[in-house]
């Protein structure tokens, strides 16, 4: 359901708002090894975010990406939106482009529910709450 990219963009995201403040900007070197992403990869997708006002950056030799606290608010869901678009998610899961309620595929009914509450979840769930899970060890990401 996600693509690699909003994966990626997910656990850099995450990262940042674990080790990074206005006043402790984290190089994409620093991000992309604990995170096993390549760095031009990663610093695409930042890029991408900052230009959304997910992720903030400073150029320079002591500038690099960050979370302040407005960025922590951003939800889940605006990283893969900005990321692979609204689209990815609610398409059909057999790729077919006529699949609607109307005329659903087989898997339609099945799904469609469950995707419902991702997507609900997705958007309730902030970047700062995943953080927190992290912290509190009720989930885990590499540091």
């Amino acid at each position: 359901m996600l693509s690699k990219s909003s994966k990626y963009a997910i656990k850099a995201v995450t990262f940042l708002a674990l080790n990074s403040s206005k006043k402790k900007k984290v190089m994409v070197k620093d991000i992309a090894e604990p995170i096993n992403v390549p760095q031009a990869y990663i610093a695409k997708l930042l890029q991408d975010l900052v230009r959304f006002n997910i992720v903030s950056s400073v150029r320079g030799p002591k500038g690099g990406f960050y979370l302040d606290d407005k960025n922590k608010e951003q939800s889940v869901f605006s990283i893969i939106n900005v990321i692979d678009g609204e689209k990815k998610l609610s398409t059909c899961m057999l790729s077919l482009g006529s699949c609607n309620e109307t005329k659903p595929c087989p898997l339609h009914n099945i799904l469609s529910a469950s995707r419902d509450e991702i997507l609900k979840n997705l958007k309730d769930k902030t970047i700062k709450e995943l953080s927190l899970d992290v912290k509190s060890g009720n989930s885990f990401l590499p540091l």
